[in-house]
């Protein structure tokens, strides 16, 4: 074949392609599953229980600790801090913002046991705060799952709660928004965002006849008597993608729910390249299943389907070659449509819609750094820690 010829195929398998994601991929460009318009009359509401692991936090506990002291919640909420081994003043911190806001009753703060062999830092935290919680009275109906850099809108477990109970559902999760400010959060956070997406379509993670199941781990909130049945956070323990993982042992049988929010949000600060590249690589590999070939895979693949449009068009017009030049530019025109609602849920500038390709080739960088790290044994580092060989 010529290199016109293999440029054509190319240009029209990538068409092809971004044609089929748009119609077949259970619409996961439109970012439309939202929390909206929620309103109750239960006679009882159930009583919830927040469990937050915090490790090192001293910065974003204030944060996120007085959302949920700020509930507009009418039933009963208390708080489990798990104090991760930290060496600042988490739990100092915590404790005086309770008694600031009169709030003391309500907070539970407990210190955390050394990391045992087989369990992931964040997994054994809540273990240990669910195990708490479940001595406490009342007995929490609902677990919200959270983490400490998770500022809460005061109306969320309101309307968490109610989605639950109004759909008989077992698992209820939240994509928060991440922080978006720095130059490379605007061009790189939306896009992690449409990946996950496009890998866990949302339409699809909440169709109870679909086997694809996910959640954000930012926000989930769980019945007490389902993460009983499904073996307690020891089913995920050595998981780095645990919301993923624990909803996919949700799923089967129960129902999960996962959605967008704009007012729920994350306040982690990602104001650099290396910050966001270190926060993919951590667990980019994990979720290829350490498999050098589903690497090769992802990366083969995200060219095809990422960085051949922009080359097409680019090529075609050196060569002249109108048929290749016309189909880039459509499939690129394609890409950044399906884009774009992303770009408006993180109020960025439209330009940034036709940045996938150049993110695609950093998010495919970073991919590969993830395999290098865990090949050298240092896969999964995160606050201290790290796990060379964690399995999901």
């Amino acid at each position: 074949m010529t290199i016109n010829e293999i440029g054509l195929v190319l240009s029209f398998l990538s068409l092809a392609i971004w044609i089929g994601l748009l119609c077949f991929r259970g619409q996961f460009w439109l970012c439309d599953r939202r929390l909206s318009n929620l309103t109750s009359n239960f006679d009882n509401y159930p009583s919830i229980c927040a469990v937050i692991p915090a490790r090192n936090e001293a910065e974003m506990i204030p944060f996120s600790l007085r959302s949920l002291f700020q509930q507009s919640y009418p039933g009963s909420f208390t708080i489990v801090l798990v104090d991760d081994n930290s060496t600042d003043d988490t739990a100092i911190i915590a404790q005086e913002l309770a008694k600031d806001l009169n709030k003391t009753q309500q907070l539970h703060i407990i210190s955390g046991a050394a990391l045992p062999v087989g369990w992931s830092g964040k997994l054994w935290a809540m273990e240990q705060g669910i195990n708490y919680a479940e001595r406490l009275s009342p007995l929490p109906d609902y677990f919200l799952l959270t983490d400490a850099d998770i500022q809460h809108h005061s109306t969320n477990i309101y309307e968490l709660v109610t989605k639950a109970k109004e759909d008989n559902l077992d698992l209820v999760s939240l994509m928060v928004l991440l922080r978006c400010e720095s130059f490379w959060e605007k061009l790189l956070i939306p896009a992690f965002v449409f990946f996950f997406q496009k890998l866990y379509p949302f339409p699809l993670v909440n169709n109870p006849n679909k086997s694809i199941a996910a959640a954000a781990g930012g926000c989930i909130l769980i019945k007490r008597e389902t993460l009983t049945k499904i073996g307690g956070m020891e089913r995920v323990r050595q998981a780095l993608i645990d919301d993923c993982a624990l909803a996919a042992a949700v799923k089967n049988p129960g129902k999960i729910w996962l959605g967008l929010t704009q007012s729920t949000r994350s306040l982690r600060p990602y104001p650099s390249l290396e910050s966001i590249w270190d926060m993919v690589a951590r667990t980019a590999y994990t979720q290829l299943n350490y498999s050098p070939f589903l690497l090769l895979g992802t990366v083969l693949g995200m060219t095809l389907v990422y960085l051949v449009p922009p080359l097409a068009l680019i090529g075609g017009l050196l060569m002249g070659n109108l048929a290749i030049a016309l189909t880039g530019l459509i499939t690129w025109l394609l890409m950044a449509i399906a884009y774009f609602p992303t770009i408006k849920l993180y109020n960025c500038s439209p330009i940034y819609a036709f940045c996938l390709p150049i993110i695609t080739l950093l998010y495919n960088l970073m991919t590969i750094d993830s395999a290098w790290r865990h090949w050298r044994g240092k896969g999964g580092a995160w606050k201290g820690r790290v796990y060379p060989t964690v399995n999901s």
